[in-house]
């Protein structure tokens, strides 16, 4: 099992580029890293949504991303000035489908779940074979002093 963790030359204070093999245990890695680049950027208050949405994205490609064993899946974060865009690339041209899970299923409600947490998302092209499917999430609005609720 080769898991790949190491973060690209262009990694900046606002970008984390890394790359993973498709082992499960690879989205509990991109996980924890996530998880430190929000608390090194502030956006501690994005972590538990964020962290849903990116395991959502690298499970779906990890399982259906019909590749090679010895291609990886690039995960990047970038700090927005609003809050924070997660891209997830691979060398699939598959596109992933947004479906409605019956209510006993296990599985297929991964986008359902993106789509409900993130502001956006959607897939792209990306530089090579395959895609990018990427979402992103805004920091709350602050909450007015004064302003009672009626």
């Amino acid at each position: 099992m080769q898991m790949n963790r190491r973060r690209d030359d262009k990694a900046t204070d606002h970008a984390v580029v890394l790359r993973w093999s498709r082992h499960p245990r690879c989205v509990a890695l991109a996980r924890l890293e996530l998880s430190k680049a929000l608390a090194g950027w502030g956006l501690a208050a994005l972590e538990d949504s964020a962290l849903l949405v990116l395991s959502e994205l690298l499970t779906n490609a990890g399982r259906h991303a019909q590749v090679v064993p010895e291609q990886t899946i690039e995960t990047h974060y970038f700090r927005r000035p609003s809050g924070l865009r997660i891209e997830v690339h691979d060398a699939s041209p598959d596109l992933p489908c947004r479906r409605a899970p019956e209510p006993d299923a296990c599985d297929g409600r991964g986008l359902v779940l993106v789509n409900a947490l993130a502001d956006e998302w959607g897939v792209a092209a990306r530089g090579g074979p395959g895609k990018m499917v990427w979402a992103a999430l805004s920091l709350p609005a602050p909450v007015e002093e004064g302003r009672g609720h009626g």
